[in-house]
């Protein structure tokens, strides 16, 4: 996906994190941190089904990329650990408070990077819905909370 400022507004609490050279990153990308640096959400490997691959990255989400982080790029990206973003969702109706979790891909082997999805579980969420939807979008206002450094949705213990 081409990238795209997502942020919309509210305190982003912005960090600087590495990147490995041969990662490629675009803002907008949700990341998770692996083990010293960020990786945009497709990175990571695939587990055991959709409600694994989106607890997996809750427990290592870090932020929104910021920045961009082209192959052969070494130095650090803005990454975003807080905040309102807008990203793309199935077409659906969204409460405010619902949790939200990354989406996986069509596949059904690996997650999307910018694409987000209703979860039934805050142990799978990276964040809620912040602007309500009566009609059926897709596209939707979301505040993030990086687990990582704040705890995340769920309140647990920072992880990574």
């Amino acid at each position: 996906m081409a990238n795209k400022m997502r942020w919309r507004y509210g305190d982003t609490k912005p960090i600087l994190a590495a990147v490995d050279s041969a990662v490629v990153i675009e803002i907008g990308d949700l990341l998770y941190l692996n083990t010293d640096d960020v990786r945009p959400a497709s990175s990571q490997a695939d587990g055991d089904g959709e409600t694994v691959n989106q607890e997996t990255f809750a427990d290592n989400f870090i932020g929104v990329a910021a920045q961009q982080s082209r192959n052969g790029d070494t130095d650090e990206i803005r990454v975003d650990t807080a905040g309102v973003f807008e990203f793309i969702c199935a077409s659906a109706t969204y409460e405010v408070g619902d949790n939200i979790g990354v989406d996986e891909n069509a596949d059904g082997d690996g997650l999307c990077d910018q694409t987000v999805a209703a979860v039934a579980d805050a142990a799978y969420a990276i964040a809620k819905v912040a602007r309500r939807a009566t009609s059926a979008t897709t596209t939707l206002f979301v505040e993030i909370e990086s687990t990582v450094m704040h705890g995340g949705i769920a309140g647990g213990s920072p992880s990574g």
